[in-house]
């Protein structure tokens, strides 16, 4: 399922659709239907030059950029114990420093991670992101990278498994149950984040970061030129609104609290009962036994 939805995904954005429509002008053109070539080659060229203009990518991420503030820009942080960050990507290298090896929506996550747990003080810091097999999970960058920005790994949790963001919202209302928490992830990712956290069973409180849209362009000709900008702009947006809409549609629901444990032998099983609900509270968490969870009693946080 994880594969299919990168590869559906990555099909859907501009640049995969063009190549299919060059290709298929191609086809025609050997076949001397030129007509219908012209067509799909100009409709490919039109395609990647639309979706490579910064105002366009800005149109579509503003929407989902201003559904949420930024935390504590201005005034006081909400007392939470937890602060849990989504995962992004993570490539470490030898002869790369960890703030190199993370892309750079996770250095801007963490980074508001820390900033926010340093104001907080007693907090713990939850870092959330796994990685294929064969690959270094990014949560494991995070909490390096929180190491050496000063937050002892008493005062931090690393959830390693989770593949996508409803896995990472499974595995954390498994962690945290009803207690509310500050989520940290990127402006235009916040909404989905968000909805899947409380589909969930989790009490988020949003903190973005990491806003694309509305930057200052040193030239306004700058606004009719294609670049690698605005086409990253515009495939973030549309990979949010393809994933919202799935959402929606019901196609991304997880398979209950196995999604947080990927050893789960019982699959696929039902969510998780009311009754187990309801028992846990700001001060319990979960332990995974077999494919039952154990309710035990969290640590407090470090101050």
């Amino acid at each position: 399922m994880y594969l299919a939805k990168k590869l559906i995904g990555a099909l859907a954005m501009p640049l995969a659709v063009s190549t299919i429509l060059a290709a298929a002008a191609v086809v025609l053109w050997a076949r001397r239907r030129r007509e219908g070539a012209t067509w799909l080659l100009v409709s490919a060229m039109i395609l990647v030059y639309v979706s490579s203009l910064v105002p366009v990518g800005d149109a579509l991420l503003h929407p989902l950029e201003r559904q949420y503030p930024s935390l504590g820009a201005t005034g006081r942080l909400p007392t939470v114990g937890y602060i849990v960050v989504l995962g992004s990507s993570y490539s470490p290298r030898a002869g790369i420093s960890v703030t190199g090896a993370l892309d750079e929506d996770g250095l801007a996550r963490i980074v508001e991670g820390v900033r926010l747990a340093r104001r907080l003080g007693a907090v713990r810091l939850v870092v959330s992101g796994g990685a294929p097999a064969g690959r270094v999970p990014v949560a494991r960058g995070y909490a390096a990278l929180a190491r050496e920005l000063g937050i002892d790994d008493a005062s931090m949790i690393v959830l390693d498994r989770p593949l996508d963001t409803a896995a990472e919202a499974q595995a954390v209302a498994a962690l945290l149950g009803d207690a509310p928490f500050i989520l940290v992830t990127s402006a235009y990712h916040m909404p989905r984040a968000v909805r899947l956290m409380r589909r969930a069973g989790a009490r988020p409180i949003p903190a973005p970061t990491g806003q694309r849209a509305g930057g200052p362009i040193a030239h306004y000709w700058s606004y009719f030129l294609p670049s690698s900008a605005g086409l990253r702009r515009t495939e973030y947006a549309l990979h949010e609104y393809l994933g919202l809409a799935a959402l929606a549609a019901g196609v991304d629901r997880a398979q209950g609290m196995c999604r947080a444990n990927p050893e789960c032998p019982r699959r696929p099983c039902t969510p998780e009962p009311p009754a187990l609900r309801a028992r846990r509270s700001r001060s319990t968490r979960l332990r995974w036994v077999g494919h039952e969870p154990e309710v035990r009693q969290a640590r407090p946080p470090i101050h």
